[in-house]
């Protein structure tokens, strides 16, 4: 058992004991406002502006290199000679020169913060700066006063750092393509960053590693009277589903998940515009369907209904046509999710027929199936047995009594569709996945039974390696081969004769 908090999961608490406590910031900021090194007088310090700028032994352009600093990197000015400046580099403890033309000098008093925090706000607008941004603003917190760290100015710094960083480590997650030199350049950015108290951790999924900001200035946000969008972009920083620790235990991952879904809530999405509440809600939607497979695995029904119910309302409440073009995806992202828990919502409603189903335990931590026929239920037509969380209130049988399908989901993402059917050597269960790679995100759920006991309507959506796809399909009883599909279920003449009317009626798959 851990002794300590996950880094995530610190800076989640801190943020909800910062939403319940607003005035009691000053010890934070000061931790956030001094990054290590100490910084030197204050009327002797400059800014790195450019990227590759060598810290020579002497104010020649041929003397020998000392160092490599990096946008972002802060000096102690000691002289000038020629046009360079000797400068003292506390971080790497080392002495030189650097070209005059390569570096801002600052005074970091309070009189000075709001030219700071005019380049900061210029900066945040400036793709590719994250790092000139992170030291500019770690320079505006050295400067500014205890009043102006509590004020607007301060969540303005806060969030704009918060910002920076996420941008810096989405920059390098996806740098993996780009040639040696970019990746060089966004290492010793990564490295500057860390020299002003700036943390990433690494979130390894399928083979691949994404770099994630741990969220501390998001916190701190949150611990101020900021704005509503201010307070809104924390919340979000802090939620995201890409960073969450793919290591942790089911009951370690439902404790993160139950604090971001109280961290979400105590965002005012009214208050926001709706462009931010739609980010919002469909923010919480992702937590909350994520909760709702969690609590039925652990055999909290009533409490897996209340959050499943609670993710398909965040849903609805979103303004499709007030989505930006950047946040489709997630919306697409969002209705996987729901859509892949939303069968723990529903009411179990009893079916009538020769054919029904039982489930019972296995081994530990594993339900067994069954398909019987309710005259003999002591000789199960076909059984199978799995660890992932079955729902029993989805089963349906064909009109003819030759099929079943129900809805089988072994991740809180990822849901499957079980296909019973009888053949000429007896009944055989069969897996539809949402794509023939994955686990990723999807679902492949029942869409309705076509007369004739040959046919299943299926919807499928799925997302894997970043490309999503979503289609509705004629499937063959006999093989699960595809017959038809398309993108527009209007197009399929068998989905407007015969779709199942509780599919229509609850699936986000119509959205």
């Amino acid at each position: 058992m851990r002794s300590a908090l996950t880094p995530l999961r610190r800076v989640l608490a801190i943020g909800l004991l910062a939403m319940l406590a607003y005035g009691a910031l000053a010890a934070c900021v000061d931790a956030v406002a001094a990054p290590a090194p100490a910084a030197p007088d204050s009327a002797r310090i400059a800014i790195v502006v450019t990227d590759a700028t060598a810290l020579r032994a002497a104010p020649h352009v041929h003397a020998s290199q000392q160092a490599l600093l990096w946008s972002g990197d802060l000096l102690e000015v000691r002289a000038e000679r020629l046009d360079h400046l000797q400068v003292y580099d506390h971080a790497r403890e080392r002495a030189g020169f650097v070209a005059a033309a390569r570096v801002r000098r600052l005074r970091l008093e309070p009189e000075q913060a709001p030219e700071l925090l005019a380049v900061v706000r210029f900066l945040r607008e400036t793709p590719g700066s994250e790092a000139l941004g992170i030291g500019y603003a770690a320079a505006w917190l050295r400067a500014a006063s205890p009043a102006q760290l509590r004020g607007p100015e301060g969540a303005e710094a806060l969030d704009a750092l918060g910002t920076f960083a996420d941008r810096l480590a989405q920059r390098a997650s996806a740098n993996t393509a780009a040639g040696k030199a970019a990746q060089a350049a966004v290492a010793a950015h990564l490295e500057a960053a860390a020299r002003h108290g700036i943390r990433f951790v690494g979130r390894e999924r399928a083979g691949r590693v994404r770099l994630c900001y741990d969220g501390e200035a998001h916190a701190r946000v949150l611990a101020l009277s900021a704005t509503a969008e201010q307070h809104a972009r924390a919340a979000l920083a802090l939620t995201r589903p890409d960073c969450i620790d793919p290591d942790l235990g089911p009951t370690e991952r439902r404790r993160d998940d139950e604090m971001r879904a109280a961290l979400l809530e105590r965002i005012d999405a009214a208050a926001l515009t709706p462009a931010w509440s739609g980010r919002v809600q469909m923010r919480r939607a992702t937590v909350w369907s994520g909760l709702a497979y969690a609590r039925a695995r652990e055999g909290d029904v009533a409490a897996a209904r209340a959050a499943a119910r609670h993710a398909i309302d965040a849903l609805a409440a979103v303004d499709r046509r007030e989505l930006a073009d950047d946040d489709v995806g997630a919306y697409a992202d969002a209705a996987m999710r729901v859509n892949a828990s939303r069968w723990a919502a529903s009411q179990p409603v009893a079916t009538g027929g020769p054919l029904a189903l039982r489930t019972h335990a296995g081994a530990p931590g594993e339900t067994c199936v069954a398909l019987v026929d309710v005259r003999r239920e002591d000789a199960p037509l076909a059984r199978r047995c799995t660890y992932a969380q079955v729902w029993p209130g989805s089963f349906s049988v064909n009109r003819e009594g030759s099929a079943g399908a129900l809805a089988v989901q072994p991740t809180s993402t990822w849901r499957e569709l079980w296909i019973f059917r009888k053949g000429g050597a007896g009944w055989h269960v069969e897996i539809v996945p949402p794509a023939t790679s994955g686990p990723d995100v999807g679902y492949a759920e029942f869409a309705g039974w076509v007369p004739g006991g040959r046919q299943v309507l299926v919807a499928r959506e799925s997302r894997v390696d970043s490309r999503w796809r979503r289609s509705f399909e004629v499937v063959r009883l006999d093989d699960l081969a595809t017959e038809r599909a398309s993108a527009d279920p209007v197009a399929l003449g068998p989905f407007q004769r015969w779709p199942d009317a509780g599919w229509k009626r609850e699936s986000v798959a119509l959205r």
